[in-house]
């Protein structure tokens, strides 16, 4: 057999300067010291420009990102984008969104892909995210995280802006009351709607029959529902679904006695541990209950449970206050604003022009109304705007306010 071996010569592109680069520092909201780490290359070829993508800082926390430096010869010179990360997601349930690459679907459309943090049994334990992409007039790259882990549309033609995806299901369960047909030690019932799929409940056994039932304290249109299952201490390395598998049903009910079935897996033999079901019709419930059937872990343990689509009420008003303030430390911004009544979170949006609000950081609103965002890039001006978002929908954004 003959191998032929390619071999050129070796020729260095980019390296990170977190010096200048806010987010391409380490640690949880690049708040670390240690060096950064650099991967995930991809390039990507448009309007005669090439995009060389790269994550950084490192995969290990909320702030593993994407960027890209552009030239005009597949091997440089490059720049380094003005907007750069071009893919962030900070904050919401899974974040983190580097270490992908960048591809078109057959509608031609952008999609750039990246790798959550998880790290609870390893500290690269990570699942896949896919946000939609695009490049602006002036040929700025930038894929859109906003609402990035709730439901949207598979597109059927060209895209023809960024938020056209998105279905407007809201939220329905965040930090909703929970119980349980039973809990083992402190691995509490409350996790399964803390939007945090690092914490998890589990059963006192994993037999048939255990339960879980979130009460939405009102009555909502639900239109899909979601489980996260946890790996906690399963042992299992093994895709094949005639061994991995999961059975399970979803019930609504309206007053916590009638109850109609709205998923049934319990006779499939498929492993969904990140389960979605969009209803084939919209059911009206205030509770959800989850049933197990079978799982093959040791443990019947559970992430999350998320429950979603729309309440009969108004969306929220529009934030007000939004103060911005540059720190000395021009990778730094402290961001203030007023609390909006009946808010479940807010996404703060920026970017490097008031059409180019491309950056989100969704934070919840039973928290603090404040954020030092720490991904900005030394002699870069900034906008940022801001929007509400509750169970019925999403506010209007802000006024822009300008940050030098």
């Amino acid at each position: 057999m003959i191998i032929t071996i390619y071999k050129g010569e070796i020729k260095k592109f980019i390296y990170l300067h977190p010096e200048k680069h806010g987010w391409e520092r380490f640690g949880p909201n690049h708040s670390d010291i240690i060096n950064p780490f650099i991967e995930g290359a991809w390039m990507t070829k448009h309007n005669g420009k090439y995009y060389l993508q790269y994550a950084a800082p490192g995969t290990e926390y909320n702030v593993y990102a994407n960027g890209t430096y552009v030239g005009k010869d597949p091997l440089g010179p490059f720049e380094y984008a003005a907007n750069n990360p071009i893919s962030y997601k900070p904050g919401g349930f899974m974040t983190g969104a580097g270490h992908g690459n960048t591809f078109q679907d057959n509608f031609r459309n952008y999609w750039n892909t990246g790798t959550p943090w998880i790290a609870i049994n390893w500290n690269f334990e990570r699942r896949i995210a896919m946000f939609p992409a695009f490049f602006d007039k002036d040929d700025l790259m930038y894929a859109n995280t906003r609402f990035g882990d709730f439901p949207h549309y598979l597109p059927t033609k060209k895209l023809a802006s960024k938020d056209e995806l998105f279905t407007g299901w809201m939220l329905l369960s965040y930090k909703k009351p929970v119980t349980a047909s039973s809990v083992k030690d402190t691995f509490t019932v409350a996790r399964v709607t803390d939007e945090n799929p690092r914490t998890f409940w589990f059963a006192e056994n994993n037999k048939r029959g255990e339960w879980l039932q979130i009460d939405l304290k009102d009555n909502y249109e639900v239109m899909a529902v979601q489980i996260h299952f946890a790996d906690y201490k399963s042992n299992i390395y093994d895709n094949d679904s005639a061994k991995v598998y999961t059975q399970y049903k979803f019930y609504s009910s309206l007053d916590g006695k009638t109850w109609q079935t709205i998923v049934d897996l319990s006779k499939e033999k498929q492993d969904r541990p990140n389960g979605y079901f969009e209803l084939t019709t919209p059911v009206n419930a205030r509770y959800i209950r989850y049933e197990n059937v079978y799982a093959p872990t040791p443990n019947l343990a559970v992430s999350d449970i998320r429950i979603f689509g729309n309440s009969f009420g108004k969306a929220p008003q529009s934030p007000n206050g939004l103060t911005v303030v540059r720190d000395k430390d021009e990778r730094n911004a402290f961001i203030t604003w007023n609390k909006v009544d009946g808010a479940v979170g807010y996404n703060i949006l920026w970017g490097i022009g008031k059409d180019k609000l491309y950056q989100t950081y969704q934070v919840w609103a039973d928290g603090e109304t404040k954020l030092e965002l720490r991904a900005l890039t030394v002699g870069q001006d900034y906008f940022f705007a801001i929007e509400a978002f509750n169970e019925t929908g999403v506010s209007k954004i802000s006024d822009v306010v300008y940050c030098k």
